[in-house]
């Protein structure tokens, strides 16, 4: 039978909808967030005890002093456990949803009850709302409301609605009909009769129904708690996730106390709202002989007096509190109270820099709340604007899928660690077992599984489409999903009982340190290289947060400081993560100024800060380097820096008209003699900053008999007659076709093909991996000489000429424009090494990652603003 398309087909239908309705889910988005911000504020503004007193007041009124003093007993329990707020939230929750579901329930249920055909059609409805996993309902509700409340809030309707309509019907079919026949026949409305007869006859079943609705939805809180939504289902689920018993327990109690007090307190509202209650309440107490204090019941008035006035207290303790604070305005206040809402996955790297930035934040100002996801929810609440920003991207292979489909709605404020490295791991004391390819044939030894973390991670997806696809596991091994957490309570119970295990873990991780474990190798490469952690951010976070921004860009940690920060937080335990971040922080002085500096506090300006400076380079791997390098020192300088690509001839033409101010990369006398004759007048010259280079033509180890330019005479079959070169306008390329190929006879035999740097260098690497002969023009300094094993083709006839020195030529008027970065770049230098790991650490951040990485080397060599911009204390 062919396969239905159902799942494709509902994705079409919501992708159509979000593309058409967005107005109205952002309509009503608007409304739930409304209602529950407001409903949470009245609960959760009063002191705690002041709330529960009101509580008990309600308990009292319902059902008398014994429920009263359990009411007061089990929220000061909850407060005890410092969950309160997260207890209020979830309340605010289950009141918003349950007034949303009864208002939909009653009347639906009026409707089915007085028409067979809409009960018909009613029915299978309810029967998949009630059936139906209720996870499954939280998928549409975040894609199309985002993470956060609305989505816990439209799962928890759907899900609790079936039992009011169902009760609701039931009960007005219940109602005698001969009583419904009589107030017809004494010429009763069929209004008056439903809303006169039938409805107060009904009552109770419709509130035993009610009743269901309520608890139903306080049963949906922990699955909202997936979604982001607020309240006790966070916090139950992140003790799940990470396997805290302690933290789950306490939560699950406070949910416990909320379900009894809610249960008890809705079940005997009946006797309060219903005609036959009051009736049977009025015989009970005509009855009772004794006793009578301990059932006591006060009336309506006399417990509404109670609430209001314990509401007034509350209301007077906030006034006389908000009086009380303290203004803000200090030297370190950047954020002056705005709200950030960073997200996070329960991986110990991302809780070690989601809670490390809350403290950064907190310090300087912000109010930054925490949310902890999944990393598919995590993603698509970035890409909404619903999460502000994360630390824990793992790219460009482990989360590759989130960025593909969110990519276009977020911002990469690029790595502050890596690389890092994917592997599955055994305890050492597992023999023979040393390499991915040792697992094959031993399921049995490990009973057929490898222990996994979360499914939606990146890496799971990649240990299951490859890894194990590529050493031939797939078949004898199931990867078995759970969360990071619970992984490492399989490998620390497995270790213990010294059991054989295999896990995934990754690279840096507090497990290796704490644990004798083994990596398996991986020689085929199947987990792709290592990736870098990264900070993603919400579209237009920067524009909105720029300081907040720039600090993320800048933030670095090394091994040391994270593992040891990882360490920390383990050793403090489950919730005090914070703590354990500030007793780091006094260990570890001046790292808060470090990574959140307060503008124009920590760095020293320049004396022309606030200049605008424009900087051209052409894509030369020194140009690159040296400019970002640039970029990054002028910006802690003041200065606002522009960078703009271009190739040597304009550059030098536009450094003569005045429209560019600076570039470091002339090689002279000779690679640019051409442009200085030209332009030489209308330019300054402001030195050299590295040097002596070499142009030279190189071919791979491998060519053998290939070791000097006179060796490649005849042998121009074996290059396809070509040597691959870079830009037209490059001064060597000129000096290659007009005087080295002459000089050796090579002009008739070779073509030199003018392409780019980087297609040069790709020519390289393709060749390279395919074991072909290449002849490629190089220079050097160049990192592809330490990323290849590569000749340098002698020069005994001198034809490239002497080495060169690159220099700084800016326009002629620079002096006077710029004076303080003029005399900066005249004691401009670098050494070989500093140039070559400068360039290294930019070729391996990646295209588009230039400023970035040069600010990561710039960490790396601390000091280096002071050397190349001093500034006079």
């Amino acid at each position: 039978m062919p396969r239905l398309e159902l799942g494709r087909w509902v994705e079409d239908g919501v992708t159509w909808l979000q593309e058409h309705l967005s107005w109205l889910f952002d309509v009503i988005n608007s409304v739930l967030t409304g209602m529950y911000d407001g409903v949470d504020s009245a609960l959760g503004a009063p002191e705690p005890l002041l709330m529960a007193g009101i509580f008990t007041i309600v308990a009292l009124w319902l059902r008398g002093p014994a429920a009263a003093v359990l009411a007061f007993a089990g929220f000061a329990l909850v407060d005890s456990f410092t969950l309160w707020d997260e207890a209020m939230a979830t309340l605010s929750l289950v009141l918003v949803a349950s007034v949303i579901t009864i208002a939909l329930a009653v009347p639906l249920g009026i409707w089915a009850a007085r028409s067979r055909a809409v009960s018909g059609l009613l029915r299978p409805v309810l029967d998949v709302m009630q059936t139906m996993p209720a996870f499954v309902y939280l998928l549409p509700g975040v894609m199309f409301f985002g993470i956060g409340i609305t989505p816990g809030l439209i799962a928890t309707i759907v899900f609790a609605m079936p039992p009011g309509v169902r009760m609701t019907e039931l009960g007005i079919r219940q109602v005698d009909g001969e009583l419904v026949e009589a107030a017809q026949a004494f010429g009763t409305s069929p209004r008056d009769t439903l809303l006169r007869v039938q409805l107060p006859l009904a009552l109770p079943t419709i509130m035993a129904g009610i009743n269901q609705v309520i608890m139903l939805a306080l049963s949906m809180v922990v699955i909202a708690g997936m979604s982001g939504a607020e309240g006790l289902g966070g916090t139950v689920y992140a003790a799940v996730t990470q396997v805290d018993v302690g933290a789950g327990v306490e939560s699950g109690l406070a949910v416990v106390v909320l379900a009894i007090y809610l249960d008890r307190t809705t079940g005997a509202l009946n006797q309060r709202v219903s005609p036959l209650g009051r009736r049977a309440m009025a015989k009970a107490a005509a009855s009772m002989r004794g006793a009578r204090l301990w059932n006591y019941r006060p009336g309506t008035a006399v417990a509404t007096v109670g609430v209001v006035v314990l509401a007034l207290i509350a209301g007077g303790m906030n006034l006389a509190n908000s009086g009380d604070t303290e203004d803000a305005a200090a030297s370190g206040d950047v954020g002056h109270g705005r709200q950030l809402d960073i997200g996070y996955i329960p991986w110990d790297e991302g809780i070690a820099s989601t809670y490390l930035w809350k403290e950064l934040l907190e310090q300087r100002g912000y109010q930054p709340s925490l949310k902890q996801l999944d990393a598919g929810p995590l993603y698509s609440g970035l890409a909404r604007g619903d999460v502000d920003f994360q630390t824990d991207a793992w790219l460009p292979t482990t989360h590759q899928n989130y960025w593909d489909k969110y990519g276009d709605k977020l911002e990469d404020l690029g790595s502050w660690y890596g690389p890092t490295s994917l592997e599955l791991s055994v305890p050492s004391y597992v023999k023979g077992i040393d390499s991915l390819e040792d697992l094959k044939g031993k399921g049995s030894t490990f009973k057929g599984k490898i222990i996994g973390i979360e499914a939606s991670a990146g890496m799971m997806g990649i240990l299951n489409d490859k890894v194990l696809k590529e050493y031939g596991l797939d078949g004898e091994y199931k990867v078995v999903a759970s969360s990071t957490s619970s992984m490492l309570a399989e490998l620390d119970r497995s270790i213990k009982k010294k059991e054989p295990v295999v896990v995934t873990l990754w690279s840096p991780h507090w497990a290796y340190s704490k644990y004798d474990l083994k990596k398996l190798g991986d020689p085929k490469g199947a987990w792709g290289k290592g990736d870098r952690v990264h900070t993603i951010a919400s579209d237009g976070f920067a524009a909105k947060e720029p300081t907040v921004a720039r600090w993320l860009r800048d933030f670095r940690m090394s091994e040391a400081q994270l593992t040891g920060l990882e360490q920390r937080i383990q050793d403090a335990g489950k919730g005090r993560e914070q703590q354990a971040v500030r007793a780091w922080l006094k260990e570890h002085p001046g790292a808060v100024d470090r990574w959140a500096p307060v503008p124009g506090g920590a760095k020293k300006q320049g004396r022309d800060a606030g200049k605008k400076v424009d900087l051209g380079y052409f894509p030369w791997d020194e140009a690159v380097a040296a400019t970002y390098l640039w970029q990054n020192v002028l910006e802690d300088r003041g200065y606002k820096p522009s960078v703009k690509q271009l190739d040597p001839g304009p550059l030098y033409t536009a450094l003569a008209q005045g429209q560019m101010d600076v570039q470091f990369d002339s090689w002279l006398p000779t690679t640019h003699k051409q442009y200085m004759d030209k332009y030489g007048d209308r330019l300054a010259d402001l030195g050299s900053w590295y040097g002596p280079t070499s142009l030279e033509l190189s071919v791979p180890s491998y060519v053998k008999g290939i070791d000097s330019l006179e060796d490649l005479k005849g042998k121009g079959s074996t290059f396809k007659g070509k040597i691959i070169g870079i830009e037209a306008s490059a001064g060597m390329m000129g000096t290659l076709n007009d005087k080295v190929l002459k000089e050796y006879g090579l002009d008739g035999e070779y073509k030199v093909v003018a392409s780019s740097t980087s297609s040069m260098l790709a020519e390289l690497d393709r060749s390279i991996k395919k074991k072909e002969p290449v002849v490629v023009t190089l220079w050097s300094p160049h990192w592809a000489y330490s990323t290849y094993d590569l000749k340098k083709l002698g020069d005994p006839k001198g034809a490239w000429g002497q080495g060169e020195k690159i220099h700084t030529v800016a326009k002629k008027d620079f002096a006077e424009d710029f004076p303080e970065f003029h005399r900066w770049l005249k004691d401009f230098k670098l050494s070989e090494e500093q140039l070559a790991s400068l360039e290294a650490e930019i070729q391996k951040g990646g295209k588009g990652k230039e400023k970035e990485s040069a600010r990561r080397w710039m960490d790396a060599h601390p000091g280096m603003v002071d050397t190349l911009a001093p500034v006079a204390s």
